[in-house]
């Protein structure tokens, strides 16, 4: 493979980028974590309040809708995946560049870097409606 001169400065600069997005990509989880969860926690009370109510013919819609949110809640599974599988990938760049253009520091001697992920993308779904997800 040919090798390409890129400076120290510009690998240093382009590692700690990528570490910067690493720390976004957790926020982002987190972020994702407490909105679901409120979600969630909304979901059931709805839910609640719905079997308090006779079962007729006007609550059977508000009852399908209801149970068809199951699915839309799926969506933090999957973006959750999808967030650590591409932070993953991240600092595998991270470690492979100051692998190959720095010398490890005392501290950073012994540490076992971890390369990609073996799957390319653990979330193969596109929309809501069909696919599939990974579990890993």
């Amino acid at each position: 493979m040919p090798a390409v001169e890129v400076s120290l400065e510009a690998v240093a600069d382009l590692q700690d980028s990528l570490l910067v997005v690493m720390n976004d990509l957790q926020r982002l989880e987190g972020l994702l974590d407490h909105a679901t969860g409120n979600l969630l926690e909304r979901f059931n009370h709805a839910m609640a309040l719905l079997e308090k109510l006779p079962q007729d013919d006007h609550t059977a819609p508000l009852r399908d809708a209801l149970h068809a949110t199951v699915t839309e809640l799926q969506f933090h599974d999957m973006a959750s995946q999808l967030l650590v599988h591409t932070g993953k990938v991240l600092q595998s760049c991270a470690y492979r560049l100051a692998e190959q253009a720095m010398e490890p520091e005392e501290e950073e001697s012994g540490v076992v870097v971890t390369y990609m992920p073996d799957r390319p993308n653990p979330v193969t779904q596109s929309e809501m409606d069909a696919g599939s997800i990974e579990l890993f």
